[in-house]
């Protein structure tokens, strides 16, 4: 099955609900709806999984000091995600919960799996645990006595629990790293993994019996799951690994997880282990993306320097904002976010560049071809240029998409844009009305027309409303794909509809009414 048509599945992580969805949540889940959007424009069967991990200490706690039990403290949270995502045009196909039932029952079977495998053996934890990272840390991994992620000491811990034998899959993990190089990106990523196995595995502590909240282990119902050997099982539970295996076996081989650097070891070291030991390959590849910051600071709910999504919505429009997030940074590097930026690039790149081209271009085919696109006619030297930018421009990003090089992406889309705006200042359309060359200036706005059809596809995985908007703009009732971007008359004859500007210009807030 050639890549263009094999199923493709895309993950975010799941997300703990012990407060309200902020930025930084919001970051991975675009990315994984930008990279599901563009796969089934490509023609590609694609599941887009996202969801809450509900079980552990944390999630206890937090329900404790909220005086209500965790199932009600999860059922209520997790529908603000849900909320929140949808807020987002985050068009996932499933919403997991690690609370739900299908869940549980996927988690206690591989975990019966593991200890048929002998992989399990009972012993004593001590050492320290961050409750926020629902993480093990050793002393030296500490800043200043404190988790270095949430600024918080860690309890000391001692209690009965159940080991896995992670040391015994370290060679065949650095194996597998060899063997696949994509399989950890981006490459800087994969040499930090690699490197982390090198230094050796120690067996990893996968059950807990100080707390209640978690799916009981099957052979030992003293004892509940250890957060990640219950959240990390999410992703094959949400295709179906028990109940329908044939949905399994067609989207698992394309799994791409999207993931925080935080969480990359969890993904890289102790998932493909895990699936190791019971038969199951592991990820196509797990890509880790860096972190957003606010004054140099990850965000963090713990640490209160979150960022609302829902108000950046509100002042600055769903498109920027979902533009903004993939433009600012590469993806995959940390960067902080900027308000003045997130301005700065709508005004200049989204109104004055990409909507301004769209407007101009509809307007004049509105005034001076009765609203009808022409046909492309005879092309000239000068028209010959464009079909083979086309060419080229489509090849870079589907390259680029596929690598989650989402920047890329975007300067290729500018690049386009730049030429398109170079052809009709080069030929003056506006000038050409006042002429006796109605063929040229026809011409002119065929092709204009014809190359805002290509941008029509490549910006509506980053702005779906805009791309649609522009497809209805250009007489299409769906946005083209991917299949379609050959450089034709394919838009002679179609009615252009005018409109409002399709980004406003924006402004940006006094200081004291940013809601962050």
């Amino acid at each position: 099955m050639s890549p263009e048509i094999t199923p493709a599945y895309v993950t975010t992580p799941i997300y703990y609900p012990n407060d309200i969805p902020h930025l930084g949540t919001a970051y991975p889940t675009l990315a994984a709806d930008i990279l599901a959007r563009w796969y089934r424009l490509c023609g590609r069967e694609t599941f887009f999984l996202t969801g809450t991990d509900e079980h552990g200490k944390k999630i206890q706690n937090a329900a404790l000091r909220r005086g209500c039990s965790p199932k009600r403290l999860v059922d209520d949270l997790s529908e603000a995600f849900k909320t929140s995502f949808e807020n987002l045009h985050a068009g996932y196909d499933r919403f997991i919960r690690t609370t739900d039932d299908d869940h549980s029952r996927v988690v206690q079977e591989l975990l019966r799996r593991v200890y048929d495998n002998g992989d399990f053996y009972e012993g004593i934890y001590e050492g320290l645990y961050c409750v926020e990272c629902e993480a093990y840390y050793g002393v030296g991994d500490l800043l200043d006595g404190c988790c270095p992620l949430h600024l918080k000491p860690p309890e000391v811990l001692k209690e009965a629990c159940y080991y896995f034998r992670l040391s015994k899959y370290r060679e065949w993990l650095l194996h597998y790293y060899r063997e696949h190089p994509g399989f950890v990106l981006p490459i800087s990523r994969n040499n930090e993994v690699v490197s982390f196995v090198e230094g050796g595995l120690d067996d990893l502590c996968i059950s807990r019996s100080t707390f209640s909240w978690g799916i009981r282990l099957p052979f030992d119902e003293r004892h509940v799951t250890y957060v990640w050997f219950d959240a990390l099982i999410n992703y094959i539970t949400g295709i179906s690994f028990l109940d329908e295996p044939a949905t399994f076996n067609k989207f698992w081989p394309s799994a791409t997880h999207i993931v925080g650097k935080d969480i990359l070891r969890f993904h890289a070291v102790i998932w493909p282990a895990m699936l190791k030991s019971v038969g199951i390959a592991p990820p196509r590849r797990i890509f880790a993306h860096g972190f957003w910051t606010i004054n140099g600071r990850k965000f963090s709910k713990s640490l209160g320097d979150v960022i609302n999504p829902d108000y950046l919505i509100g002042r600055y429009g769903l498109d920027p904002l979902r533009y903004y997030m993939f433009r600012a940074f590469p993806f995959g590097a940390d960067g902080d976010f900027s308000e003045i930026n997130l301005v700065e690039r709508n005004n200049s790149e989204l109104a004055k560049g990409l909507g301004n081209l769209l407007q101009r271009t509809t307007s004049m085919i509105s005034k001076y071809c009765h609203g009808v696109i022409p046909g492309l006619g005879s092309p000239d030297e000068m028209d010959d240029e464009l079909p083979r930018a086309a060419a080229s421009f489509v090849s870079e990003i589907c390259l680029a998409f596929d690598d989650l090089a989402f920047s890329k992406v975007l300067d290729a889309i500018w690049e386009f844009i730049r030429r398109l705006n170079i052809y009709l200042n080069a030929r003056k359309p506006w000038e050409l009305a006042g002429s006796d060359d109605q063929a040229l200036l026809e011409k002119t706005l065929a092709h204009a027309a014809e190359g805002l059809r290509f941008l029509t596809t490549s910006v509506t995985p980053f702005m779906p409303g805009s791309g649609k908007e522009m497809a209805a703009r250009l007489g299409f009732d769906e946005v083209p794909k991917t299949a379609s971007l050959v450089w034709g008359g394919t838009l002679a004859g179609a009615q252009v509809r005018e409109g409002e500007p399709l980004f406003r210009m924006l402004e940006l807030p006094e200081p004291s009414s940013a809601e962050f």
